[in-house]
C-alpha cells in the first residue's frame, strides 16, 4: 500500500506567515511534525522554542524543538496546535486528524473529511 499524502496550509499565528506543504498522513503518529526548513519558513527560531521528548518508531527517545501556535488547514477544516520539529518532511499525526474529523479513504488512499460529517468537524468529547 502506497503512503497517503495531503496538501495542508500551515500558519504561524504570531507572525501570520503561511506555507503550503504536502504532508505524509501518519495514522501511527501522534502530533504534527515539520522539518527544520518548514519551521524556519514559518518564521520560528527553533533555538528559542520549548523542547519536547518524543519516542521514535524504533523506541529511541530524543528531545526536539516544539513550535506553537500553528494553524493547520485542510479544505474547509482547521486546527490550532503545536508541532514538533523532526524529520525531513511534514507528517500529519492523529491528534490534528481527529480534531478536524478527517479520515483516510483506504480505497483511494487520500485524506478526506469524515463523510458522516461533511459540512463541519464533529469530535468525541467523552
Amino acid at each position: 500500500m502506497e503512503p497517503t499524502y495531503a496538501s495542508l496550509k500551515l500558519t504561524n499565528l504570531f507572525t501570520r506567515q503561511s506555507i503550503e506543504v504536502n504532508a505524509l498522513v501518519g495514522t501511527g503518529a501522534t502530533f504534527m511534525c515539520v522539518s527544520e526548513e518548514v519551521a524556519l519558513q514559518l518564521g520560528f527560531d527553533i533555538n528559542e522554542v520549548s523542547q519536547q521528548v518524543v519516542t521514535l518508531a524504533d523506541g529511541h527517545q530524543c528531545k526536539v524543538p516544539k513550535i506553537a501556535p500553528i494553524e493547520i488547514m485542510f479544505g474547509n477544516r482547521s486546527y490550532v496546535t503545536e508541532a514538533v520539529v523532526l524529520g525531513n518532511e511534514p507528517l500529519l499525526g492523529v491528534i490534528p486528524m481527529e480534531a478536524m474529523d478527517l479520515i483516510v479513504d483506504p480505497r483511494q488512499q487520500v485524506l478526506i473529511a469524515n463523510p458522516q460529517h461533511p459540512n463541519y468537524p464533529v469530535v468525541l468529547a467523552k
